[in-house]
């Protein structure tokens, strides 16, 4: 179910190129639990139509003008309309829902940029080692159960050729990191001085983050989310993820998957700026699927609309028809 989430809150920043924001962009005191911590708590809104690569034909433009991001709004609004009915019966069916149930959100970064990658300052992932290349194209590579967070055209022989969402395993902006996408662009906070729990709209992810100093799992027990383990950096909640499982990808966007999530070491960094906005930064850090770190910065605004739950195909009774309509097919 969708949440009524804010608006993303446009807040000016000054990156331009090459890393997070700086800590100028702290405006006052922050709020601050009873036993002294920055609050973090709450529902917070990281929905954004800015891109997370750098666009082609933005190659040399970190930044964009008013006026160009003006332009680069209409041209959003306009290719996202799922009301149009263009292309034909297909394309039609492709685009599912109705323009009232997405929620890709409206306005660009408060600084307008051009991706949501900060570094590398090219704002793009950067290329993949020899080994994982062949692995993008997630369920056409013989790989079951499928990595794939969504899954176009695939066989559907079984429920392991599905992508995760469909599976209801995880959801396509849940993350570990959280990516903004169609909707379901929201996450819940809840805080203690020793634990930290991070709850995602999108299907059912809750992650429970140990702050108290206790060491990592071993390297044989693998998660779904990974093994996080947090800490305060100043004001900055730092959380460090490893012993992810290879039945994820390493990182992934709607439609790609890359990599094996079993040699993942993610960083992510909750910064609350102000009253109304929380900083998340991550960093992708997998040399066995990436030539170099990349790291992202995401605005999140806060909202005093509730979570629903995202019940996934209410028990995902969804998969019988999927897979049914493939025998279908087939036939």
């Amino acid at each position: 179910m969708l949440s009524t989430g804010g608006r993303l809150l446009l807040i000016v920043v000054a990156v331009l190129s090459g890393g997070p924001w700086p800590a100028s962009a702290q405006t006052g005191e922050v709020p601050r639990t009873a036993w002294g911590a920055p609050d973090l708590g709450g529902v917070w809104d990281f929905r954004t139509i800015t891109p997370l690569e750098r666009p082609a034909a933005l190659k040399d433009k970190p930044v964009l003008t008013a006026e160009e991001a003006a332009e680069f709004t209409r041209e959003s609004a306009e290719g996202r309309n799922a009301d149009r009915r263009d292309g034909g019966s297909q394309r039609d069916v492709e685009r599912a829902y109705n323009d009232f149930w997405w929620d890709w959100g409206d306005s660009l970064t408060g600084d307008r940029r051009t991706s949501l990658i900060v570094d590398p300052p090219d704002g793009r992932i950067p290329d993949r080692v020899p080994a994982a290349q062949g692995q993008r194209a997630a369920g056409q590579d013989g790989i079951r159960p499928v990595r794939a967070r969504v899954l176009i055209g695939s066989p559907a022989y079984g429920p392991e050729d599905l992508g995760l969402s469909e599976r209801c395993m995880l959801g396509f902006n849940s993350g570990p990191p959280m990516l903004p996408s169609a909707y379901n662009n929201n996450v819940q906070i809840f805080q203690t001085p020793d634990h930290v729990v991070i709850l995602s709209e999108m299907i059912h992810e809750v992650r429970v983050v140990p702050l108290d100093g206790r060491p990592p799992l071993p390297e044989g027990m693998r998660q779904w989310m990974g093994d996080a383990r947090g800490w305060w950096d100043g004001d900055t909640l730092v959380v460090e993820s490893d012993n992810y499982t290879d039945k994820t990808g390493s990182f992934y966007t709607i439609v790609s998957t890359y990599g094996s999530g079993e040699s993942l070491h993610l960083v992510e960094r909750f910064t609350r700026v102000s009253d109304d906005t929380l900083r998340y930064e991550f960093t992708v850090d997998d040399p066995s699927t990436f030539r170099a770190p990349f790291t992202a910065a995401i605005p999140m605004q806060r909202t005093d609309a509730p979570l629903f739950e995202y019940a996934c195909h209410e028990g995902n009774y969804g998969m019988t028809n999927l897979l049914a309509g493939a025998r279908a097919q087939e036939r």
